[in-house]
């Protein structure tokens, strides 16, 4: 089931999860400034990941910043939080604002061109809160992110606008998996704000 236009806010998922898509929430000359500042002031590094116990250095490149200097564990690595930006603080304002939520912590991705993308997974580590709100703002060239429900293997998809929210909470992580699939088609980069609750260690 494809869903290029959905309604603002609706949910995405038919059942066992709530994925609601806001549409763009940025002005497009803003959601150009938040890219380019990100772009420069953000220290991206290429990730690293296990799989079968071989590291890999992937194209895309990350960065993590949150409340505090928390760390976050997930496919076999480990990052250390960096104190948020003017820019990050205010995007996590606004995030905020329209889900309703509170985040302490944010995962970015850059993606440099279509080429490069996300394999299925879940956002279920044991460090982030259970079935808690996980707000996605996507800058910079439109992606098809796709989810895949676990045991039926029905799947939806919506293309992510420059400047848009995507929430993603409830059960959605327990039941589903998602991915931003490669395409050729797509030759402009992307930034990829995930916002998140992770568990304070006491």
């Amino acid at each position: 089931m494809d869903l290029f236009r959905p309604d603002s806010a609706a949910n995405l998922l038919p059942y066992d999860g709530a994925a609601s898509y806001h549409g763009s929430i940025l002005g497009d000359c803003e959601a150009w400034d938040y890219f380019e500042a990100l772009m420069v002031t953000v220290p991206w590094k290429h990730d690293e990941v296990v799989i079968f116990g071989k590291r890999i250095v992937t194209a895309r490149e990350v960065a993590w910043y949150g409340d505090s200097d928390f760390s976050y564990t997930y496919s076999g690595t480990t990052k250390r939080a960096l104190p948020w930006t003017r820019e990050l603080a205010a995007l996590k304002g606004l995030a905020e604002k329209l889900t309703g939520a509170s985040y302490n912590s944010c995962l970015l991705n850059l993606y440099h061109d279509g080429k490069e993308g996300m394999a299925w997974h879940s956002d279920d580590e044991k460090s982030l809160v259970k079935d808690a709100s996980i707000a996605s703002i996507s800058l910079g060239a439109e992606r098809k992110f796709a989810f895949k429900h676990k045991r039926t293997k029905e799947t939806v998809s919506v293309t992510l606008e420059h400047g848009s929210l995507l929430e993603m909470k409830g059960r959605t992580q327990t039941f589903w998996l998602h991915r931003l699939p490669p395409s050729t088609k797509v030759t402009e980069p992307r930034i990829n704000l995930t916002f998140r609750s992770m568990i304070i260690p006491a």
